[in-house]
């Protein structure tokens, strides 16, 4: 056998492949030399596998210092991995993190679906970035309006499938300023844009976020109502209520709807505190979890999570077994600073883990990581993603 790893028969090298349970080590075997990537690029029965399973945790993806380029951060593992992403700097914004893909607007209102896992540095790959028609809400006074903050005009987004690997199945669903009204695209079925809560007259706004479900959307609004809709064509979205909302007293809070390996669909609420003269400075405070009763239509709360741990962020939240990952302990929300409408000109700095059984908070990550949140620019929030791998 030569002494060189890098000429190891590719039958090793899948047996390898096959031994390997996590996204990162998947992503460690990718970038070790040109024929191991090319082995692992190939084997997409296994990446498959990996990615149908909620039983592995994102990374987090947080910019570096230098213009354009993302480090991931395997958080289970405590290290930034050696491995940077290059994202195009006029996509100055995530407003979701969906399938391994991230979702993004532009200047012009192109929303464009980007895959940091073709873009390693030094070797972007064509197809990185998909662009979608701009959107143009039926009352264009509003592009006007947001022109100069194109950023905070989408609040969230979401997509069903893979856009490469199952783009007929693709259907990206975002929601928009000024009231959260939601819009959606069937890729390679539709050329525009449907707007969901200009059709229905406004009954459909002040959306939270949106998550995709068993082939069906789920949107959670200000005031804790469950909304579903099928989306059968780009005329008919059958939006229903699938549970019915609360009054809420206390602080501001943000919601998040979170679907779990067991099939149970969650709805997290956040309270934050805003301090400083000019709101510029906030603190989570708690959390509250609620269980859907799909009999009932109706939200239970939970006293437990039941042996999962939490990632929460905007449009991007995961949950996982903790029993399945090492060193992931259950029971645990990992939260990031999220983009508000109160103050979002602010650096991030609210981010942190929460024990939901003690409901006490710590501060996580290495030195390396903190100091890479410490220089995030307005905007710049790190936000979580699964791996695709496809390298």
């Amino acid at each position: 056998m030569h002494p060189d790893w890098k000429y190891l028969p590719k039958h090793i090298l899948d047996s390898i492949l096959q031994k390997l349970k996590l996204p990162s080590d998947h992503l460690r075997f990718s970038v070790v030399c040109k024929s191991w990537h090319c082995v692992a690029n190939h084997s997409r029965i296994q990446r498959a596998k990996m990615m149908s399973s909620c039983h592995h945790p994102p990374m987090l993806l947080i910019p570096s210092d230098k213009e354009d380029t993302w480090n991931l951060y395997n958080v289970m593992k405590n290290i930034v991995l050696d491995l940077q992403v290059t994202v195009p700097s006029n996509y100055r914004r995530f407003c979701g993190s969906s399938k391994g893909w991230l979702i993004a607007m532009d200047e012009n209102f192109v929303i464009a679906l980007i895959n940091p896992f073709l873009r390693v540095k030094g070797r972007e790959k064509e197809n990185s970035i998909i662009h979608l028609p701009p959107l143009v809400p039926p009352m264009d006074i509003a592009r006007y309006i947001w022109h100069k903050n194109y950023e905070e005009f989408l609040t969230n987004a979401t997509i069903s499938a893979d856009p490469i690997l199952c783009a007929d199945d693709c259907i990206v669903v975002v929601t928009y300023m000024p009231l959260c009204q939601s819009a959606f695209i069937r890729l390679n079925k539709d050329t525009t844009w449907t707007y969901i809560g200009e059709r229905i007259r406004g009954s459909y706004g002040m959306i939270q976020e949106v998550v995709y479900v068993e082939d069906k959307f789920y949107a959670v609004d200000l005031w804790s109502k469950l909304l579903s809709f099928d989306i059968t064509n780009q005329f008919n979205s059958n939006v229903k209520v699938a549970a019915s909302g609360f009054e809420i007293s206390g602080p501001y809070f943000d919601s998040y709807l979170v679907y779990t390996n067991e099939k149970e669909l969650l709805m997290v609420q956040r309270f934050i505190d805003f301090q400083g003269d000019k709101c510029d400075k906030r603190k989570t405070k708690k959390f509250r979890v609620f269980g859907l009763d799909f009999d009932k239509f109706e939200w239970i709360e939970k006293n437990t999570l039941g042996g999962i741990t939490l990632f929460l962020g905007d449009n991007s939240s995961t949950a996982v077994l903790a029993s399945k990952i090492p060193g992931c302990k259950p029971d645990r929300i990992y939260f990031n600073h999220d983009n508000d409408p109160i103050n979002n000109r602010v650096n991030p700095r609210d981010f942190g883990v929460y024990n939901f059984k003690t409901q006490k908070f710590r501060l996580p990550y290495n030195t390396r990581a903190k100091n890479l949140l410490k220089t995030c620019k307005r905007y710049q929030y790190p936000i979580w993603i699964l791996p695709t791998f496809q390298l």
